[in-house]
């Protein structure tokens, strides 16, 4: 058999056995699937445009405070109908310089020309203390009560909620922290599919408000193919946390959540050896993803 038809014809087989409705979710919430710019080789203008063909309803990029990116950015987001979700962060490795750049980051996305959906947060470090990283919920928090804007925190390796129970500490601290989800950092992190870590998790679906659509495994953040069907126990382990996030969001009432496709690029992309060739196309799982979402939830 051709080698080419048939990896092909196993991809469509997949993605037809994949993308079945949730009869108990469907109809009940409106996704909202943002697209990201990680790894898009155009400009800003372009990405919109491919964004919006393939049936985005928004995009998800950094914080830039350049006059001239925000009027090209603001013009494609008008042209092309979009909604935007902001990421901010800090860089900094010393606490109080990190929190002054997050202050500042934060504050002027805040003051966004257009409101955004959200902010999603690289927030703190791993090797900051935990009441360190506290001082940044506490103002978050603050920020979303003053702007009326959702501001979220993400499970990030590196980040301070780059491990399960630690993040767990700071919800029990802070009832009014809400996160990112994007549980493909803490299957590899912990080397597991989280069995053995329901209460984290649970305590972790509770406070999302905002989720990343990336499915990793136990020795890594991106499987290379949600398609394939080796890697069909790890997706469906994901589609079972976001099922509870939905469900959670719903019986309080929400009527929408937003969502971001976050396949990304080599080296997240697993490669070839030499050629550095991808496995597969990031663009065309992404777009998977969001056509995954939509018809799950709908």
């Amino acid at each position: 058999m051709d080698r080419r038809k048939f990896i092909k014809n196993s991809i469509a087989a997949g993605t037809i056995l994949q993308l079945d409705v949730n009869p108990k979710l469907v109809g009940k919430l409106q996704p909202i699937v943002l697209a990201t710019n990680w790894g898009y080789k155009g400009g800003i203008s372009e990405f919109c445009e491919a964004a919006k063909r393939e049936g985005y309803d928004g995009i998800e990029l950094w914080w830039n405070a350049d006059s001239g990116h925000q009027k090209e950015l603001f013009a494609a987001l008008e042209k092309h109908d979009l909604q935007i979700g902001y990421l901010v962060a800090g860089s900094s490795p010393t606490f109080t310089e990190h929190f002054a750049e997050f202050k500042k980051n934060l504050g002027e996305a805040l003051s966004s020309t257009i409101k955004p959906l959200y902010i999603n947060c690289h927030s703190g470090k791993d090797y900051f203390e935990l009441d360190e990283n506290g001082k940044l919920v506490e103002h978050t928090i603050s920020e979303a009560q003053r702007t009326g804007i959702e501001i979220t925190h993400e499970t990030h390796r590196s980040r301070m909620c780059f491990a399960a129970p630690v993040t767990k500490k700071l919800l029990d601290k802070f009832d009014g922290m809400h996160l990112t989800l994007d549980i493909s950092h803490w299957t590899n992190v912990h080397e597991s599919l989280l069995e053995d870590q329901q209460e984290n998790v649970r305590k972790a679906l509770a406070h999302t408000r905002h989720v990343h659509l990336r499915i990793g495994h136990q020795e890594g953040p991106q499987v290379s193919d949600p398609r394939a069907p080796e890697w069909d126990k790890a997706l469906q382990a994901h589609l079972k946390w976001w099922d509870e996030v939905v469900e959670n969001r719903i019986s309080a009432g929400a009527d929408r959540l937003t969502f971001l496709t976050e396949f990304g690029p080599p080296s997240y992309m697993p490669t070839i050896p030499y050629t550095r060739q991808p496995l597969a196309n990031q663009w065309e799982i992404n777009v998977y993803m969001k056509n995954l979402i939509k018809k799950r939830y709908q």
